[in-house]
Formats: structure tokens, C-alpha cells, sequence
């Protein structure tokens, strides 16, 4: 079977998506989806605003009166099942995502001792040792114990971003003092010197308290939802030695069968493979230096060497552990991490992601049913319209019906390529063109075996019918910055 995921969910989705979802399952599995990729369905510190990642509760599915609402933004935990349930029904994998590294919206203040760290560097110590109160202690009145009964306070954290004195509130990043003592744990990316802290209130996960609570719940939660793997956000921030163990734990004591795919977001391959290695193999990766080039090349035109076009991507260096994708949620328009692949480099994009022999593939939302949204940016309201790709539809089903077999790559031009699937025992091969520039062309050998056959491109950018020679040679077309699907034809498919 050839995979395929879908994000089902961008930054600024609204409406309750575990619902659209369910009348949508049916259609997402004929155009040729396995899974689905699921934002977190935990309840946020900023209630139904939230998108998941300010997580507050992760018992809270949508069940509990908490933070202005038993709801969360996607909509209830019944609802919530009844999606996964709908998913199953149709034959589509669910991929929970899960986020490990923080809490906000703490219940109570506690009496904290802090010491202040540089932004920029945060081994470089800025103040000494103080005392503060800060929103530490989450005690979960809404739940009142049901499912678990663990209390967080400030021995299960590491650090804080805001902090309360006699002078009044102070915003910073704030190193923790607890019984684990007063570093961050080394076990973290090394980006700015050390990279344990994002936001919040961090987890201590040198706490053996913690790390068995976390593994209750993973318990817990999926038994109660049926999940059949997890995503993991912000993997660069959390102790790798915890996520080893936690993985394993899943892995032997859960389901030995649970997918893993988390977000090491690193422009470099070799980076993502470092960790991936640390892992043990137990965990995917998104190819984040894939989408990159994507993005460098929708913005470069035929400037840019399309025969480059998988270089240092970690498809190229690992591509077993890979998933690959053309955008999600943090880098569309107005997010964070902003780098929106133009619109006429997508087709391109999602064709290489889709027809590739080793990638699992990962579409986002909005490029397959458009999206629309408005934020504020530099004080100034920001509309945006993401036009549905609409090559997308047919692409998803040349996947199904021609992406099989061993892939021979013509990378050998600047501006257009090409490759050859060969097809299996039961399914046919195709012939992809790219070109980035000017209409182009490939002479491709396709073998003495397939002498004398016609092809006509699945697309249906090209209207004309190509047939090989008696060698099973012959030269494809591409329209001017365009992607062509050839395909063997017979005339009972008039």
C-alpha cells in the first residue's frame, strides 16, 4: 500500500473539526489516504482559543469544565472518538498528536526559587539566585482526580517564563530550582547553548514522579481513544533520554505497533539523523530540509537546480525514517516559522512527495480544500487565501495507481527532470516530468518491453498521446513550469 497522511487541521482552523472530519472520512479514503494526522485534542490554557499546544490537561479530552468550557476548540471527547472511530470504520489510521513538553494555565501559585538565563544563550546565568511565586502548582478542579490523581507543582517543572516579586510581574526565561538540581538537563538540542526551555511552565523530566505519571497516561490515553500512532511536538526541547524510555515503554508494554513520528524541526539532515539515531530507530521524522528546498525553489524559479532538489533532505539520507511535506501548520503564512512554498511550485512539490518510491507522503489541509483566515501582523490586519492545489486530487490517485516499483532517476538538467516508476506484478508504472522554467523534455528508455506503447499523461496538462519506439524509448513533455504524469494507455480505457 502506498501511504499517505493527511494534516487534517491548519493554525487557524475553525468550526469543530472532529466532526467535519467524520463526514469527510469516507471521501479522504477514496482519494487514496491511509492516516490522519489529528491536532491535540487536550484541553488548553487558553480554553476553546487554544490550539492544542498550550496544553493544560491532558485528561481533559473535551470532557471537563475547565477553562471557560467542557469543549475544546475542535470540539468534544465524544466527538473526538466518534472521529477516530469514523476513521477505523473507513480503514484510515489515526496519528494523535501529543505535546510533552510544557503546561500552562497552572491553577495555583507557588513559592519558587529562580535564577534568570540569557534568551540567547541559556547557560549564561543574567541574575542570581531569587525568590518569586509563579503558576506552578496544577491541581485540575474541574476533574477532580477522575482518571488520575497526580498533582504538578514546581519540583515537576524546570523552568517558567513569568514570575511574580514585590516589583510586580516579570516575563524572562527562569531556571527552577528544584530538588534535580539548578542546570538544564544536557539531553536537549544545543541550540541556543542549551535548548530545554520553549515556554511555559517546562517539565522536569530528571523527576521519576513525572516520567510514571507520563507513562499512566500514555496508558490511559490510548486505550481510551484506540489511537494508532502519536505525533510528539517540539521533540528538540525534551530530554532524549526520556523519550527513549517512554518510547520503549509504549513500544514493549502498549503496542508494539504504535507508530511515532515526531517534529526535530532542523534545517540539516545530518542533525535529524543524529537524534533519529539517539532514538534507536523507534521514531520517524518530518523532513524539514525537504520542505525547505521546496520553499528556496518556489521562490528562485528556473533559477534554481531542480537536479538539487533532494539534496541534503533527510528523504535522501534516511529515508525509512523519513515524512515528508510540502507545508503544515507552523509554516504557513503569518506563523512563526513562515516559509508558504509558492502556489505555483506545489503541483511540483506535492508530485515528487507523492510519486517518490521511498517517501510517506504528508498533505496539509489547506492545499487540499483552500483555506482562508485573517491575523494581526506589525498592527496591521492580514488577510490570507490558500488556494486549494488543484492537480492535488489526481496526483493522490496517480499514487494509487502508478507509484510502484524500483524508481530510476533522469536528475540530469537544471530545470527539468524526470523519473521512471516501473510498476509491479499488478500495477503499472508511470513516467514524471518536472520543469521549473520553459516547456520541457526527457528522453527516457523504458525498455525493450514496453516497445511500441502509449502514453498519455494522467494530469491532463498535455493533451497529446506519446508512443515509444520499438526499443521502448521515447521523449516526454512537460508544460513551462509544470509537472506531467505519463501513463500506459490501452484503448480499454475509452
Amino acid at each position: 500500500m502506498n501511504g499517505v497522511i493527511i494534516q487534517y487541521f491548519h493554525w487557524y482552523h475553525s468550526g469543530n473539526l472532529w466532526n467535519e472530519f467524520s463526514e469527510k472520512a469516507e471521501f479522504l479514503k477514496d482519494l487514496g489516504f491511509t492516516a490522519v494526522w489529528f491536532p491535540p485534542a487536550t484541553k488548553c490554557s487558553l480554553g476553546k482559543e487554544g490550539r492544542g499546544y498550550d496544553v493544560y490537561d491532558l485528561y481533559d479530552l473535551g470532557e471537563f469544565d475547565q477553562k471557560g468550557s467542557i469543549a475544546t476548540r475542535y470540539g468534544t471527547k465524544e466527538e473526538y472518538l466518534n472521529a477516530i472511530q469514523k476513521a477505523h470504520d473507513v480503514g484510515l489510521s489515526v496519528y494523535a498528536d501529543v505535546v510533552l513538553n510544557h503546561r500552562m494555565g497552572g491553577d495555583e501559585e507557588e513559592s519558587i526559587t529562580v535564577h534568570e538565563v540569557h534568551n540567547e544563550n541559556r547557560n549564561e546565568i543574567i541574575s542570581e539566585p531569587m525568590e518569586a511565586s509563579a503558576f506552578t502548582k496544577f491541581t485540575f478542579p474541574g476533574r477532580q482526580g477522575r482518571y488520575s490523581d497526580f498533582i504538578w507543582n514546581h519540583q515537576c517543572f524546570s523552568g517558567i517564563d513569568i514570575i511574580s516579586r514585590e516589583g510586580g510581574k516579570k516575563e524572562g526565561i527562569f531556571k527552577i530550582h528544584n530538588e534535580y538540581g539548578t542546570d538544564w538537563t544536557d539531553a536537549v538540542s544545543h541550540q541556543f547553548g542549551n535548548y530545554d526551555y520553549l515556554m511555559g511552565a517546562d517539565i522536569e523530566y530528571r523527576n521519576p514522579h513525572v516520567v510514571q505519571e507520563m507513562k499512566k497516561w500514555i496508558k490511559w490515553y490510548l486505550e481510551t481513544t484506540q489511537a494508532d500512532g502519536i505525533r510528539l511536538d517540539a521533540l528538540k526541547h525534551i530530554s532524549s533520554d526520556f523519550l527513549k524510555e517512554w518510547i520503549s515503554y509504549i513500544k514493549t508494554e502498549l503496542n508494539p505497533d504504535c507508530y511515532v513520528l515526531g517534529e526535530f524541526w532542523k534545517d540539516e539532515a545530518e542533525k535529524i539523523s543524529y537524534f533519529a539515531d539517539r532514538m534507536n530507530g523507534l521514531i520517524s521524522c518530518f523532513d524539514a530540509p525537504l520542505h525547505y528546498n521546496f520553499f528556496e525553489a518556489s521562490k528562485e524559479g528556473p533559477h534554481y537546480d531542480l537536479s538539487r532538489i533532494l539534496h541534503g533532505s533527510f528523504l535522501e539520507k534516511r529515508p525509512v525514517f523519513s515524512v515528508s511535506f510540502v507545508e503544515n501548520h507552523d509554516t504557513q503564512q503569518l506563523q512563526a516559522l513562515e516559509s508558504a512554498v509558492k502556489e505555483w511550485f506545489k503541483p511540483l512539490a506535492y508530485s515528487i512527495i507523492l510519486m517518490s518510491e521511498d517517501a510517506y507522503p504528508c498533505v496539509f489541509y489547506p492545499d487540499l480544500f483552500g483555506a482562508e483566515y485573517k491575523d494581526i501582523k506589525e498592527d496591521k490586519e492580514i488577510h490570507i487565501v490558500i488556494p486549494k492545489v488543484e492537480a492535488l486530487p489526481k496526483l493522490l490517485e496517480a499514487r494509487q495507481k502508478f507509484a510502484y516499483g524500483e524508481q530510476i532517476n533522469y536528475f540530469d538538467h537544471p530545470n527539468c527532470i524526470a523519473w521512471i516508476r516501473k510498476g509491479d506484478d499488478t500495477h503499472q508504472g508511470c513516467v514524471v516530468i518536472l520543469s521549473n522554467s520553459d516547456e520541457g523534455f526527457k528522453e527516457v528508455d523504458l525498455g525493450i518491453a514496453h516497445a511500441h506503447s502509449r502514453y498519455r499523461d494522467y494530469l491532463q496538462h498535455r493533451e497529446q498521446e506519446i508512443t515509444t519506439d520499438e526499443n521502448g524509448i521515447a521523449t516526454f513533455w512537460v508544460n513551462a513550469g509544470s509537472v506531467s504524469v505519463w501513463y500506459p494507455y490501452r484503448e480499454t480505457e475509452c
